[in-house]
């Protein structure tokens, strides 16, 4: 089958590899649809997602597909169903699981048949992914489902953030990851949502979301705008893009007993805090890794957004392509000639 692989020096190409074969308690789905991430996918290519050291790598983590074989105890599953999250599981060939779902098979697990067998759900090997592998209604457009998991990723996160409503909220930045926070935003009640980015256009989009204001990374007085609207300082700075002088930034921008919440990240592992000008009470909290269990819980959520129209994810992605010009995509993502990527098989 074919797949999508990246070189340990960020070189991407289309490859052959085998079709995986499952275990009694997985299923085999043909891929559907998928998105590009314009975090971590391109930290990945580049080299600088943390932790991260295995090429050359199959990408793709923003994968549905449609079941089309199962294990001999799969009881959760049935043929046809469209499953989010399918990855590749360990070796194929030469190539490590970069997640993997950019390929034309990928895998899912059954993971309640699994305890049901008497595997733990703490044992070391417990495929803790399965979490997030959810069955999708049959007439949602796979594109939207793909876009289901970066929802999930972000409303899990702003769970742990324990962000409340009518408070205020600064974010930084608004890509697919800042655009989701600013839509999340208003449906919970948070305000004023203040949105930061480079662009006029991507502060349009801010806008269009629910923003009730949107300034530019850049200006010099940003700081004193901001302060304008929240003349005691915001309850909340969310880094949406990966920058760790945000954080810094964000100091002269809390309130007391603020918190300074960052998702996106940084190129950079460290860094010199200055609290200078801050408050004397404050937090950071880092979320950049949501744990598959509460992304799994946030699904319905989610879902539920969308079947009422509160949600719609055709705002949050600007291309689809076919699978066969995925490196137009991951070229246009780069240039950033497109808000966001999205594939079909």
């Amino acid at each position: 089958m074919k797949a999508l692989a990246v070189e340990e020096n960020g070189a991407l190409r289309i490859v052959e590899i085998e079709k995986q074969k499952i275990n009694d308690y997985q299923v085999l789905v043909r891929m559907l649809a998928g998105g590009i991430c314009n975090g971590t996918d391109a930290k990945i290519i580049h080299g600088k997602f943390k932790g991260f050291h295995t090429y050359p790598a199959i990408l793709g983590h923003e994968g549905v597909g449609e079941v089309v074989e199962m294990g001999r105890f799969v009881e959760n599953f049935k043929l046809g169903d469209h499953v989010l999250c399918p990855f590749q599981e360990g070796m194929n060939g030469p190539y490590h699981s970069g997640w993997g779902a950019f390929a034309e098979y990928a895998v899912c697990w059954d993971w309640k048949a699994l305890v049901k067998s008497g595997v733990s759900q703490d044992s070391p090997d417990f495929p803790v992914s399965a979490y997030t592998q959810k069955v999708i209604p049959k007439d949602m457009d796979p594109v939207h489902g793909s876009m289901m998991i970066t929802f999930r990723e972000v409303l899990s996160a702003m769970k742990t953030f324990a962000l409340q409503a009518n408070k205020s909220i600064v974010i930084y930045g608004c890509g697919p990851v800042g655009a989701s926070f600013t839509k999340f935003a208003k449906i919970l009640g948070l305000g004023p949502v203040i949105v930061c980015d480079l662009t006029e256009e991507r502060m349009q989009k801010a806008r269009d979301l629910g923003a009730d204001e949107t300034f530019c990374s850049t200006d010099p007085d940003l700081t004193g705008k901001i302060r304008a609207v929240c003349p005691q300082g915001v309850d909340y700075v969310v880094d949406a893009v990966g920058r760790s002088q945000i954080i810094n930034q964000a100091m002269n921008l809390v309130t007391f007993n603020g918190k300074i919440c960052v998702y996106g990240i940084s190129p950079n592992n460290s860094m010199e805090l200055d609290w200078t000008n801050s408050e004397y009470n404050w937090q950071l909290q880092f979320i950049q890794w949501p744990t598959k269990w509460e992304e799994a819980q946030a699904h319905q959520q989610v879902m539920n957004w969308i079947r009422s129209g509160i949600l719609k994810p055709e705002e949050f992605y600007s291309h689809v392509v076919p699978f066969e010009k995925i490196l137009e995509g991951f070229e246009m993502t780069a240039k950033q000639e497109a808000f966001k990527v999205m594939v079909t098989f």
